[in-house]
């Protein structure tokens, strides 16, 4: 499955791009993971997710390719659940762009899952997909904007919080999956309505015929 995102970053492209080179700087800023251990080519963590009452927890491993002259890395990924058979692996591609005196991010997943998620199916997995980025993509903002240097290593506190944390904050699907899902039932939605109105106002004029 591949799946397409872009977003906008308010620094120029050589000071994102070297922030793209500290994976313990931007990994705070995905909602729901933790780093366990990163080195300049390679990393393990973990990720929790929550949809309604179920929850799940996976953990894995990525290795990372940069190339310095197109600015692009490219992420290979693989993880698996802790308590249950799912897994997931996905190579994600990330170019870098200039944007006026920002950078534009285009990120390219190509995503297979096993397990609970698979059953989603696409379109969800896109709006869900949609949604991730967008709260990446302001938390990295924000996290630019905290910092006295966009070139400059991360703050130590955010390298600690990033280390130190012991388990990682569920990440709840729901609020992203039921918009999909209602959207995708709002036109049966509509057609069963319109079937209802029809079905009540020819009740009503049998009624007045009778």
């Amino acid at each position: 499955m591949q799946l397409d995102h872009s977003f906008q970053v308010p620094v120029p492209q050589e000071e994102t791009w070297r922030l793209f080179h500290d994976i313990e700087a931007i990994a705070p800023c995905m909602p729901g993971a933790v780093l366990d251990r990163a080195d300049e080519n390679s990393f393990e963590g973990r990720v929790k997710v929550k949809v309604g009452a179920v929850a799940m927890s996976y953990r894995g491993k990525g290795t990372i390719t940069r190339d310095e002259a197109a600015r692009r890395v490219v992420l290979d990924l693989s993880g698996s659940e802790t308590r249950g058979g799912g897994t997931a692996t996905a190579t994600v591609t990330a170019t870098l762009t200039p944007d006026g005196e920002g950078t534009a991010v285009r990120v390219r997943t190509d995503l297979d899952l096993t397990g609970k998620p698979a059953q989603f199916g696409r379109g969800i997995l896109v709006e869900v997909g949609d949604r991730l980025v967008q709260q990446f993509a302001g938390n990295l903002q924000k996290h630019l904007s905290a910092r006295p240097d966009a070139g400059t290593a991360a703050p130590d506190a955010a390298r600690s919080a990033a280390s130190t944390a012991a388990e990682p904050e569920a990440l709840d699907m729901g609020a992203a999956v039921w918009p999909a899902l209602a959207k995708r039932a709002k036109v049966p939605a509509l057609v069963a309505g319109s079937v209802a109105v029809t079905l009540l106002a020819v009740r009503l004029l049998r009624r007045k015929s009778a």
